[in-house]
């Protein structure tokens, strides 16, 4: 009975091309250049079946286990390690580090890996692929504004760390405003809007992320929840109140159009400032606006699908100095004071004013004070500190007597001490102390 042999398609195919070259009907170099091989490992197989028949075609470690597996009790080993509790919630590559560290066993992270699946020590957790829907552009330019920084090493080491602000429109992918600032704060960041909004006017609407710049990430205190107020940043309440909606992106990939952009002008601004010698802020800002934002518009920007321009003019009741401002409400006191910054100001009389309410203090980009009560300015100075109450006189000398005086300790009442703290009843007094 003849023994069978098992070949892959493989090994079927180059035993009959073998066989032709036993034949004379190839040659040895026209069989390896169809096997793909050399003419030298043709010949070898050519011997191999010769000599041995067809199972020369078959690969001697066939069956066999590779000369170059682990050591078996090595294996055991690291299986035994990996199996104590303490080992629990490892992964393959840090497992494969502290098996190194303890135990002095070497092995690669796929290798552990390999061993923790096997155990049933580890799964692959592969990552659900989160659903997100392709969001057409906006139709016009102006419709939506997306709003982003970048901190980065701009200058290479040669000058300070600073950061881009970009205001790229969706409708056309085009730059429309772009500046260096040293930090990316509510001043710096305001300014930028000033002079974005003289430039263009108002946009329907800025794309954010939820940076504290631009959101509040806290609950909303008692106080809000009982006027029914979300609390807002001082950016989005300036915004507000110029009629531009605020969009706060739930992730990155929402406004891919300002961060992908980001990955650009990391690459290419960092060269052109390199080439140039631009380490500061101003020389940056000058090639910014100057040469990059109009070559980057002409080669990046698209038609929009409509002409016309959403961006609205400022109306003559925006006070861009006024609304982008820091603004918080105080309450006037009874000696016509208002604290602010631990600082204290005095109102001037004749002004129409009440105490006990509130008033709103603007503190501007220039660092001008301004305390505005029912759309009114009014008139202040600052005092060095708020002047003694009559209250606080009385206070501050009762307590300076009580600290001369010396303290004299009250004698206790007869009657609480027939009451036994132990017991809700009074204890009756002896018969000497009693009435008749």
């Amino acid at each position: 009975m003849s023994e069978g042999l098992f070949m892959a398609n493989r090994d079927i195919d180059r035993l009959r091309t073998i066989h032709d070259v036993l034949h004379g009907k190839l040659s040895q170099v026209e069989a390896a250049d169809t096997l793909h091989l050399t003419d030298r490992q043709v010949r070898r197989l050519c011997g191999r079946v010769h000599d041995e028949g067809n199972r020369g075609i078959i690969h001697k470690l066939r069956g066999r286990p590779s000369n170059h597996q682990l050591d078996g009790e090595l294996l055991g080993k690291a299986l035994s390690a990996l199996h104590h509790p303490k080992w629990e919630g490892f992964g393959p590559t840090y497992a494969a580090d502290k098996l190194d560290e303890y135990y002095a066993i070497v092995l690669s992270p796929w290798t552990v890996r390999r061993l923790m699946l096997l155990t049933e020590l580890w799964r692959t957790r592969r990552p659900r692929p989160q659903h997100r829907s392709w969001r057409p552009r906006r139709a016009r330019v102006g419709m939506l504004v997306q709003l982003d920084g970048s901190p980065h090493d701009w200058f290479e080491g040669r000058g300070p760390r600073c950061v881009l602000l970009i205001f790229i429109d969706d409708a056309t992918s085009r730059i429309l405003w772009g500046e260096f600032v040293p930090v990316e704060s509510t001043d710096t960041l305001m300014r930028a809007v000033r002079a974005f909004l003289r430039r263009y006017g108002r946009p329907v609407a800025f794309y954010v992320d939820k940076g504290s710049i631009y959101k509040v990430n806290r609950q909303a205190a008692v106080e809000e929840q009982l006027n029914d107020a979300d609390p807002v940043t001082q950016f989005t309440r300036a915004m507000h109140e110029l009629g531009i909606e605020v969009i706060f992106a739930n992730s990155p990939q929402a406004k891919g159009r300002v961060e992908r952009g980001f990955r650009t002008h990391q690459d290419r601004l960092i060269k052109d400032f390199r080439l140039q010698n631009i380490c500061t802020i101003e020389a940056a800002n000058r090639f910014l606006r100057d040469e990059y934002i109009p070559d980057h518009n002409a080669r990046c920007a698209v038609e929009p699908a409509e002409a016309a321009d959403a961006h609205r003019p400022l109306l003559p009741t925006h006070d861009l100095d006024a609304i982008l401002s820091h603004q918080e409400d105080r309450n006037i006191q009874d000696d016509y004071t208002v604290r602010y910054g631990n600082r204290f100001f005095q109102l001037e009389e004749g002004q129409s004013i009440r105490r006990k309410t509130d008033v709103t203090i603007q503190e501007r980009l220039d660092g001008s004070l301004h305390i505005v009560y029912k759309g009114r300015y009014l008139d202040f100075h600052q005092v060095p500190g708020r002047p003694y109450r009559p209250e606080q006189v009385r206070r501050a000398r009762r307590a300076a007597v009580a600290a001369i005086l010396p303290r004299t300790r009250r004698r206790p009442d007869p009657f609480f001490a027939t009451f036994s703290l132990a017991s809700s009843e009074p204890t009756m007094p002896p018969a000497s102390a009693g009435v008749a």
